[in-house]
């Protein structure tokens, strides 16, 4: 399992979103204990903004993880 933090603004979902889905497996986001499906547009939308993201995946695309890295944040 492949955890990276992100902090994410709003304008950025879509293209999170659109991203996300061209995983071929589960990529989930959550921060304290709310989960939900990075793939889904309002799961992601119902999120705090202003919390600490995290990314959690098992698979590998490598454009996906390029994309993390833009949105990456420390800890």
């Amino acid at each position: 399992m492949i955890r990276k933090n992100i902090s994410l603004q709003p304008s950025q979902v879509k293209n999170f979103v659109d991203t996300a889905s061209k995983c071929n497996f589960d990529v989930d986001i959550y921060y304290n204990r709310y989960v939900v499906d990075a793939k889904s547009i309002l799961g992601v939308l119902g999120l705090d903004f202003n919390q600490k993201l995290t990314v959690e995946f098992s698979g590998h695309n490598a454009e996906f993880e390029q994309y993390l890295d833009t949105l990456a944040v420390a800890g």
